[in-house]
């Protein structure tokens, strides 16, 4: 697995476009302040691009237990992709506005429901503009995809994850992909109590960005990983979005990290699980 399987560059996918390559292209812009980009979806987006609602359609809130983000079902995946007009043997891209949390969210849901040729457009739309390239107002309605997914089963599909139970018995490296305030307890904004997993080292998502928002040029993001230890390797969050930024970062490293999808949310709302404050 290498950087260009799990990204792309807005100048490669604005030749797709500019040469009429089928691509399905979606808008995910989230963040945690403010989840709902459908508005400013349809004030700019890349041509064509559909916006994709990560609340919405890639989460399954009626799941408990499991944290403020569960995954949805393969079965739910495949509807939504189909909406989106996904179709088999046509590759897809993903973006957002915002520390490729959105994108990265939904690369890995489609990549773990058994989707391929997923990407993550990197630097999100601010590249795209950037570079000189479009954007059109408007909502998009696709024609319906015929996309098959392979795993109904997200928490045991294409991609590795793990349990609570497992990451407390974990051997390998786990890594935080919060901000170093929330990792050291600090602060919380969100969830019932502050502070981290035992054992965790704090290597937030954002560390992983360049000043633009692309992704860490390779030798950087080698050295930075190879610092950490990429034997084993386990990473969370406040929700399990963030942290798919950091999965993906490492599989274009060539490392299959493992997301522990309930992350801090679930870990915190246990009053038995252990929990570790400071550096």
């Amino acid at each position: 697995m290498s950087r260009s399987d799990v990204f792309i560059t807005a100048a490669e996918l604005s030749r797709m476009l500019a040469e009429g390559a089928p691509v399905a292209i979606l808008d995910v812009r989230w963040e945690l302040t403010a989840p709902d980009g459908r508005d400013a979806h349809e004030r700019g987006h890349v041509p064509g691009a559909v916006y994709v609602s990560l609340d919405d359609e890639l989460t399954d809130h009626s799941v408990g237990g499991r944290g403020r983000h569960p995954l949805p079902t393969g079965v739910a995946v495949q509807e939504a992709a189909r909406r989106w007009g996904l179709r088999d043997g046509v590759p897809t891209v993903v973006y957002d506005d915002w520390n490729r949390a959105g994108s990265a969210r939904a690369w890995w849901v489609l990549t773990a429901a058994g989707i391929e040729d997923v990407r993550i457009l990197d630097g999100g739309l601010g590249a795209w503009t950037a570079g000189g390239g479009a954007l059109e107002s408007g909502p998009v309605t696709p024609p319906p995809g015929d996309v098959t997914v392979r795993f109904p089963d997200l928490y045991d599909g294409a991609l590795p994850t793990l349990t609570a139970d497992e990451v407390a018995g974990f051997a390998g490296v786990v890594l935080d992909a919060r901000a170093p305030q929330r990792f050291r307890g600090e602060t919380e904004p969100v969830d019932p109590v502050a502070g981290h997993i035992p054992g965790a080292a704090n290597v937030p998502s954002t560390s992983l960005l360049a000043a633009d928002g692309t992704l860490l040029p390779g030798p950087e993001l080698t050295g930075l990983l190879d610092r950490i230890g990429t034997e084993d390797v386990a990473v969370y969050c406040g929700s399990g979005v963030t942290a798919a930024v950091t999965v993906a970062a490492l599989r274009a490293c060539d490392v299959d990290a493992r997301l522990f999808p309930g992350s801090w949310s679930q870990w915190s709302a246990d009053p038995t699980r252990p929990v570790a404050t400071g550096e």
